[in-house]
């Protein structure tokens, strides 16, 4: 007797299904933005289902929330984070970094995807300020000589781990409210050497940062992806700090558009991850969210094709994702999404920006085509066709 609710929210359209109580599946489309007519898309989608099949009562109709009374589930796929990631629309981001290695991210690994390419330009870096703190620790295992001076600590791995130098906390405190003041910058990514296994220099700068009052999101490396090759662990806590403030205030929306059910958790809310499984919405985002919504057509088409190898090919109005499927899930724990190394567990999909549904428009005097969603392109066509 109740109304479960499965969503894809892309970035140009948003698809509504619904299992009704009768058994019945409808499916209802609404452009993602159109402020307009409503404020958030998947709401409206849910709430004119629960209009037309009865699962509003007549007092729900006049109360500005929908009620979650006949709501059984709702479960939703996304590409909120997929679409900043790939238009760099996340949240001011600072890196904080091991003394040195300040240009870490911008060298990268070395990796030449077109090596015979002579135009190949460098993906942007998702941090706009770096601060680089005086610490470090090494593993014991690579001296071949004893020094009695130096502090050896066992580390979260079981390796030895010598303390070279500890961080001056009062000098970052410093250091990070004068990038809070003086930059605007609210998040940050933290990542120093070793700190997958040896974390407590992360913890104690993420201690000060949460003190100094960061609004944005605070990523630890050590927390974020504890694992080894300090690139794509870098890579990876950008990736959270920089997408989980987009996620935030988009769930902050989404659940204000209901009464209490979804934040008591009455009412199950859950989200699709980049790995294909479900995750409760107060543990949804950043690194988690990047395949939102591509894994969600992953794991539809596969239950369509339980035994024949499938090749998915979902082009969105932002975005062209590309999948293959042959009897089982294909995972990886190191990919690159536009143009970022990302070390978590997700489906094996290829997102590409440039083939998806990219505006052409003026900008400093010049024609510029970049990714993003296509809603208004039938009115860029409209207005410059007879030019064409």
């Amino acid at each position: 007797n109740k109304f479960h609710f499965c969503i894809d929210r892309g970035g140009t359209f948003t698809d509504v299904h619904c299992i009704l109580p009768s058994g019945e599946h409808v499916v209802r489309k609404l452009l993602s933005e159109d402020p307009a007519h409503y404020p958030d898309a998947p709401t409206e989608g849910i709430r004119r289902v629960l209009e037309e099949f009865n699962g509003l009562d007549d007092d729900d109709n006049d109360n500005s929330v929908v009620s979650t009374k006949n709501i059984g589930s709702i479960r939703m796929g996304t590409t909120v984070a997929t679409n900043a990631l790939l238009e760099r629309a996340g949240s001011p981001l600072a890196l904080v970094i091991t003394k040195g290695f300040g240009d870490l991210l911008e060298i990268g690994n070395q990796a030449r995807p077109n090596i015979f390419d002579l135009t190949c330009a460098k993906p942007s870096l998702l941090y706009c300020e770096v601060l680089e703190v005086d610490e470090r620790v090494t593993l014991d295992k690579y001296y071949t000589t004893e020094d009695s001076t130096v502090e050896i600590v066992k580390g979260l791995t079981g390796e030895n781990v010598r303390i070279g130098r500890r961080p001056n906390l009062d000098l970052i405190r410093t250091s990070l409210q004068k990038l809070k003041e003086e930059k605007g910058i609210e998040s940050l990514a933290i990542c120093f050497m070793h700190s997958y296994t040896y974390a407590e220099h992360e913890i104690a700068v993420g201690k000060i940062a949460h003190e100094i009052g960061f609004k944005g999101q605070i990523s630890l490396s050590s927390q974020v992806m504890p694992m080894v090759k300090m690139v794509s662990r870098a890579h990876t806590a950008c990736a959270a700090a920089y997408l989980t403030p987009k996620i935030t205030s988009y769930l902050e929306g989404f659940l204000a558009g209901f009464d209490d059910g979804l934040r008591s958790s009455r009412v199950p809310l859950t989200f699709i991850q980049s790995d294909g499984g479900l995750s409760p919405y107060q543990k949804f985002g950043g690194h988690h969210a990047i395949l939102s919504g591509p894994a969600g057509g992953v794991v539809g088409y596969a239950k369509t094709t339980p035994s024949l190898p499938v090749i998915g090919f979902d082009m969105g109005g932002t975005s062209t994702d590309v999948s293959r499927y042959a009897s089982w899930y294909e995972h990886v724990f190191e990919t690159v999404t536009a143009g970022i190394l990302i070390q978590t567990p997700q489906l094996d999909i290829q997102t590409m920006a440039n083939e998806g549904g990219s505006q052409w428009f003026f900008q400093n005097g010049m024609l510029v085509v970049e990714p993003k969603s296509a809603r208004v392109l039938c009115v860029i066509i409209n207005q410059v066709g007879c030019w064409l």
